[in-house]
């Protein structure tokens, strides 16, 4: 049974400290949505509305929903190993598990994995996914029910291996693709499963894993492919140096080089992490619009470095927030990505690096504009869809920031008082209301006991 799209009816939220992002913040606002689209956005009270359904804003702040520019779902199922492994030696270990990977796993996965986001504040969410072994069932199926089940919107960066060890590559033969069957499962997955509509749930990108585990003929491919029906283009890319001496001996160049080379940069064209940039590359990235997602978390965990956020947001680059793998971002909530994308910049470059206010930005319009969604998503204003996040900021420790958005920002995650995507209700005062938090919950262990061959006792 499919999920309709957009709430019915109309929805109030009245009393918050309302920061639109981009625009305006009212310290005493009001939202007004109908059908799923914000119609209204304000200051003081909200007008009478017969028959609206009305949300008590008062001692929250109201942001929109966030937006996760980079996951991968799958690794709910292998949390918390390998903890001292560079990312090279991490995957290593990793492939040993994932190959094992099946449609019901990612079925659980995704339903602890967007829970979890759900709980976070996130509204819509990128995974990308790219290890489809043969005879595993419809992975991408599984996936897209799931999410819809949770109720935020999915990005399935539709992703893809075909360099195994045989040829040169990091991941064992036994979960790569053949160059055409790749392409053929992507081409699939757009066809099936991608929804163009301005308020649209599901969308397919076109997603290569990385250099190092895809041939230069799946990246042009998958470029081709992707223009042709429509739809963005994902990779990681320059996360490591590793990966930038693999580049520099195999290649001849750098990655952002070696991207270009294969017709991957632009505005539909979205890296994740880039932490080894150059400024020539930082150029050449925001001349042609292409825009990166950043992961705070992950890259400190596997110890990749940092990303320079400063210097990527002077030159104009879309930049996004992203969680990355549970498997190398444990249990890490999107709006704790706020927090550490703030230290991160001030770590490298002093106390003006980044605002409360930039955090957020990526954490909501930056993400959209990322996604190429900006148009729909990422900050509170008419005519734009009803996904907006509601913070409790009145509770101990909170209660004593003046300003809203540095307690977002700067403090703990505050609950969640209530979360809408497309008007329509996910999370109630921190506990979902699409999905239970005790299934979504069993259906994450379940997948580990399935992906790691444990025997419940």
């Amino acid at each position: 049974m499919s999920t309709p799209r957009s709430g019915e009816g109309t929805v109030v939220i009245d009393g918050a400290y309302i920061a639109t992002v981009g625009g305006a913040e009212y310290p005493v606002g009001h939202l007004v949505a109908q059908d799923g689209r914000i119609t209204r956005v304000g200051s003081g009270a909200a007008p009478e509305i017969p028959g609206a359904r009305r949300i008590d804003g008062r001692g929250c702040l109201a942001t929109p929903g966030l937006v996760n520019t980079h996951n991968h779902l799958y690794q709910w199922a292998t949390q918390g190993l390998f903890t001292d492994g560079t990312l090279f030696e991490w995957l290593v270990g990793s492939y040993e598990i994932w190959h094992r990977l099946d449609a019901e796993v990612v079925a659980g996965t995704t339903t602890a994995g967007t829970a979890w986001l759900a709980l976070s504040g996130c509204s819509t969410a990128s995974d990308h996914h790219y290890i489809f072994p043969s005879g595993r069932g419809d992975i991408a199926a599984a996936e897209v029910e799931a999410a819809r089940a949770v109720g935020i919107r999915l990005d399935l960066a539709r992703g893809s291996m075909d360099r195994g060890h045989s040829q040169g590559g990091l991941p064992p033969d036994s979960v790569v693709e053949t160059t055409d069957g790749a392409l053929a499962g992507t081409a699939a997955a757009v066809d099936a499963h991608h929804d163009p509509a301005f308020d649209s749930m599901t969308r397919i990108a076109a997603a290569p894993c990385s250099p190092f585990s895809v041939s230069a003929e799946l990246m042009r491919g998958a470029a081709e492919l992707a223009r042709d029906k429509g739809v963005r283009l994902h990779t990681h890319l320059a996360e490591t140096l590793d990966e930038e001496e693999k580049c520099a001996a195999e290649f001849g160049c750098t990655p952002v080089e070696y991207a270009e080379k294969l017709g991957w940069l632009g505005e539909d064209v979205w890296f994740a992490h880039a932490v080894h940039l150059s400024d020539a590359a930082i150029a050449r990235i925001a001349d042609t619009g292409t825009g990166i997602a950043h992961c705070p978390t992950s890259n400190a965990r596997l110890g990749a470095g940092i990303c320079r956020t400063t210097e990527l947001l002077a030159a104009g680059v879309p930049v996004g927030l992203g969680v990355d793998g549970p498997a190398s971002s444990e249990l890490t909530p999107l709006a704790g990505e706020i927090h550490q994308a703030l230290l991160m910049a001030r770590a490298r470059k002093g106390p003006q690096a980044l605002t409360a206010r930039q955090a957020l930005h990526m954490a909501t319009l930056g993400g959209a504009r990322v996604l190429g969604r900006h148009a729909e998503l990422g900050s509170l204003e008419a005519g734009k869809l009803a996904d907006v996040a509601l913070w409790r900021v009145d509770g101990f420790g909170h209660d004593v920031i003046d300003d809203p958005v540095v307690a977002l920002a700067f403090g703990p995650v505050p609950p969640l008082e209530h979360l809408l995507v497309g008007g329509r209700t996910v999370v109630e005062r921190d506990e979902l209301r699409t999905v239970s938090r005790q299934d979504a919950a069993e259906a994450g262990r379940a997948a580990h006991r399935r992906l790691t061959k444990e025997v419940t006792r």
